[in-house]
């Protein structure tokens, strides 16, 4: 993807930091390199919404998958995330490098469609300056917002101040009721074949927006000072206003091609890159998506696993061909014993050249709003709760089924299936004993494959309950809480992240819980 891929993206530290000297130091387009001063908006747009979609993918595969159990990278030591073993110079700077890239250049794309009077970039860099600075902020905790990336400007800063997450929140929600406000104007978008994720159709982006904005406000709902109940309720009861996802069809989902440069993250990679060298399924995931009758035999599965993973087939490890789970956070003793005839992700749906990638979905909404019902932040109680899990459970279902056609045994999910899970043990509300806990297994299943949102949703809920392996020793046994800040931020910007961290009440560490958490919140 040398047009789109390779592309020099500043910011890095400095980009939130420090001096924030560059917004693009180069755009690799062919043939000619273009250089800030040269470059349009829309020049930026391609780049941003692709390369960023690619990055979405690797980091849910890499990270997400790993440290909320999905998968075990249990093949070897090379990789030791499902252990907690994150790194100063890999991890942490890595994740806060790509925010605050992304950040910055949307930050600049806005700056340019202003002068360029391009009110629809205008208006989805906001949104893209939320969707990108609401996970640096949910990774790290307080981070620079207000005074973030105004290191070139006159009267700016290259150490910005950091902000509360309270402040940040209270900023993204103001970003994201500017954006909804040019949205309304109907701006047109200049090229729309460059819009892979909405094909230039402002109403949809729109509808992006305000459900970000209902992500968001879920994540904060814990907290009674954001008054985020009585926000929902608005969005809901004015769509006019506030129109979000109602269908698969609103999915904020970036097609690729599968042409070059328009290559999904996993196009080019092997089976054995992917999964059958290291990363396997869980046995946390098999146990929500499996069914087993009283002696322990497998006798019905959720239709989304045979699309999202496959079985081991080899007759030799496993021999009566059923699903079988590695252990996450196992110890070095246990790794050979967990791994035997351990099933893995489904090569053929995910490591496809055009294989999708999707920030937000519609079942996504259907579930904050079934929460927002079961707590009475919304009106219908219960029995609407479970009419929204249920919209909920079914966007989700035929989601993945759209994909079962690219398994090596093409799969589908019909109505009957979706009806037959929705009675079943695994997913009836009926037989559910703790609805919250219910709900809460139920998004984080639906959650998969969208980017960080599922590690975001267990901090936030304790939801599903994980057993953490012996093996995690890195954190002292201690699920991630958030990711420490890099030491090139502390250095450069010392007397901020310092004060950051007395105010989130911890130290720079993996273990200092962020604002709008349960662990926060509650203390356990």
């Amino acid at each position: 993807m040398k047009s789109l891929r390779y592309i020099i993206i500043s910011g890095l530290v400095l980009g939130l930091l420090t001096a924030c000297t560059n917004n693009f130091e180069e755009v690799n387009t062919n043939p000619n390199r273009t250089t800030v001063g040269m470059i349009q908006a829309s020049g930026l747009f391609e780049p941003i919404l692709y390369n960023s979609a690619n990055q979405w993918l690797n980091r849910t595969w890499y990270y997400n998958n790993e440290l909320i159990q999905f998968t075990a990278f249990t093949g070897g030591v090379t990789r030791r995330e499902h252990l907690y073993f994150l790194e100063d110079s890999r991890d942490w700077y890595g994740f806060w490098n790509h925010y605050a890239s992304y950040g910055n250049n949307v930050n600049h794309m806005y700056q340019l469609a202003r002068q360029q009077g391009n009110k629809s970039l205008e208006a989805i860099a906001l949104t893209f300056k939320v969707l990108f600075l609401s996970n640096m902020t949910d990774m790290f905790g307080s981070i620079p917002y207000e005074e973030a990336f105004t290191g070139r400007e006159i009267g700016g800063t290259i150490t910005p101040k950091f902000n509360t997450q309270k402040e940040v929140y209270e900023f993204l929600f103001a970003d994201l009721e500017a954006a909804n406000e040019i949205y309304v104007t109907n701006p047109v978008f200049e090229v729309p074949a460059r819009d892979g994720m909405y094909g230039g159709n402002m109403a949809a982006w729109r509808k992006f927006n305000n459900s970000l904005y209902l992500r968001l406000l879920c994540r904060v709902s814990g907290r009674s000072e954001m008054n985020a109940g009585a926000k929902i309720a608005e969005i809901l009861n004015n769509p006019g206003k506030y129109p979000v996802f109602t269908s698969n069809s609103d999915n904020a989902t970036v097609k690729f091609s599968g042409n070059d440069p328009y290559i999904s993250n996993f196009g080019l990679t092997t089976e054995s890159e992917f999964t059958s060298s290291g990363r396997k399924l869980t046995r946390q995931l098999l146990g929500m998506t499996v069914q087993t009758d009283a002696s322990g035999k497998q006798v019905y599965v959720d239709p989304r696993l045979p699309i999202i993973g496959k079985k081991n087939t080899v007759t030799q490890v496993n021999p009566d061909n059923i699903w079988i789970g590695t252990k996450s956070g196992c110890t070095d003793e246990e790794r050979n014993i967990v791994d035997r005839g351990t099933s893995w992700l489904n090569y053929k749906v995910f490591c496809r050249r055009d294989a999708p990638a999707t920030y937000m979905d519609y079942a996504e909404v259907q579930f904050i709003y079934a929460e927002a019902a079961l707590k009475g932040l919304i009106p219908g109680g219960e029995q609407a709760a479970k009419s929204y899990y249920e919209a909920g459970l079914t966007a989700s279902m035929q989601k993945w089924s759209a994909q079962g056609a690219y398994s090596e045994t093409p799969t589908s999910i019909t109505q009957a299936d979706i009806a037959t899970y929705l009675a079943s043990p695994l997913g009836s509300w009926d037989l559910a004993a703790d609805k919250a806990q219910f709900l809460g297994n139920q998004k984080f299943l639906a959650l998969f494959w969208v980017g960080m949102e599922a590690y975001h949703e267990y901090r936030r809920t304790g939801y599903p309950v994980l057993t953490i392996g012996e093996g995690t020793i890195y954190n002292d046994r201690v699920l991630p809480t958030r990711f420490g800040y890099p030491n090139t931020t502390m250095s450069t910007n010392n007397t901020n992240a310092t004060e950051a961290l007395r105010g989130m009440g911890g130290d720079n560490n993996m273990k200092t819980p962020v604002w709008w958490s349960k662990k926060a919140i509650s203390g356990n």
